[in-house]
This record gives structure tokens, sequence and C-alpha cells, in this order.
């Protein structure tokens, strides 16, 4: 039996709708627009509605400039450094599982520690210095954390090593789930203030443990396809 025929999930990544699913599962609890864009509306409540929208603005671009990197570069970049897709299969999974783990059990704990990082610039930062303050820290490390990356990394090393079509629809998906992701993030941070009177901070906590509870899924599913790919070789050589 071939290895890829063992393992299930990389089946996944050989469509476009596939690829875009799992990866979108993977990053939306992660980077948790909606817990987010209320405290992005703390932290900025006492801007214009035109600030706070060219700030949305550039945390997306930002957003996606990071994860596309993060997907693109990241498995050559771990394959420089000589570390085994299957070590990084069973990292990544490792980090989004202990991150949903958290996210499950203390989103409140989550929440202050996001609030904390965006008020390293929060209300003192204005435009147009405003410019670095949307990158560091309304970005990084407030919106795409180590987190974030980490599981985009973890994603790049499914791409299929069959054919191109395959190749170009894992990427396709891929590239979609990370557009999606920060559209979502634009639009959540550009309404915040209307999020925040409709939801409130009880109900978007509720939100984000239900997607923590998905992401710990995926985290676990990711760590059993990396031991399943270092075992398979040992089990074929018996």
């Amino acid at each position: 039996m071939h290895l890829t025929e063992s393992l299930p999930l990389l089946h996944t990544f050989t469509s476009i709708s596939g690829s875009f699913l799992f990866a979108f599962l993977a990053l939306i609890p992660i980077a948790d627009p909606l817990g987010s864009c209320l405290i992005f509306y703390q932290v900025t409540e006492e801007r214009e509605d035109a600030e706070r929208r060219i700030l949305a603005r550039k945390i997306a671009i930002y957003a996606f400039i990071i994860l596309a990197f993060s997907v693109f570069i990241g498995e050559f970049a771990l394959r420089f450094f000589g570390i085994s897709l299957h070590a990084v299969r069973i990292a990544g999974g490792l980090v989004i599982a202990v991150r949903a783990w958290s996210l499950l059990n203390a989103p409140e704990q989550n929440a202050d520690r996001k609030q904390k990082e965006a008020e390293q610039g929060g209300r003192t930062m204005a435009l147009p210095n405003g410019l670095d303050a949307a990158f560091f820290p309304l970005t990084m490390p407030f919106t795409i954390g180590p987190g974030c990356i980490a599981v985009a990394i973890s994603l790049s090393s499914y791409r299929p090593a069959e054919n191109i079509t395959k190749i170009f629809n894992f990427y396709g998906g891929l590239l979609f789930a990370i557009i999606s992701v920060c559209l979502i993030i634009l639009l959540a941070y550009t309404f915040c203030d209307k999020i925040m009177k409709v939801l409130g901070k009880s109900r978007a906590r509720i939100l984000s443990r239900l997607a923590a509870l998905v992401l710990l899924c995926i985290g676990v599913q990711i760590v059993g396809t990396g031991i399943q790919g270092f075992l398979m070789p040992i089990f074929h050589q018996t």
C-alpha cells in the first residue's frame, strides 16, 4: 500500500474546495476576528470612523502578506534547515491543539492578553504615524500571532507531490482561505462598533469557544497524521 493511501488527510488537499475548507477552519478560530474586533474597538474608540477604516484596511493587507508568505515560503525554509515535514505536522498540530485548549478553557485570559498587546500602541498612536502601529502591534502579534503563522506553515507541509494540477488546487485553496480570513478581519474591524452593540463580549466569547473546539479537533488530526507519517515507513520495513 502506498504511503499516501494510508494518510486520508492528504487527499483533502488535492482539491481547491478541500484545501480551502481545511485551511479556513484551521485559521479562522485562531485568528478569532470576532473576539479581536471587540478589543480593536476598545483601543480605537477615540478615533474617527474614517481612521478606523484605514487601520482595518491596512491590518487586513498586512495579515494577508504574513499568512501568504508563511504558506508559500514556509515549507521551503523548513527544507533548507533540514526539518522533516512530519515533524512540522506534529509540532504545528501541537501548537494548534495547545492554543485551542487555552481558548476553550480561558477565552477571557486570551482576550486580556490581546488587549495588552494592542495597547502597546493603543490609544497613543496617531495617524500618519499610525502606519507603524497598524503593523505592530495591531497586525502582529494582536491579529496574526505566532499561532497563526505556525498553522500556516503546518498547512504548507501538506503540499501534494503527484502533479501540477493537484499542487495548483492545493495552493489555490489555501490562497482563497487566506483571502477569506483577511476579508472577515477587514469586515469585523471596519464594523467593530456595530458588532460590539449586537454581540457584546459574552456572545463573542461563546462563539470563540465553539470555534476553539473545532480548532482542537484539527490540531489532533494534524498530529495524528504526522505520527502516522513517521510510523508508516517502519511498518513497511517489517
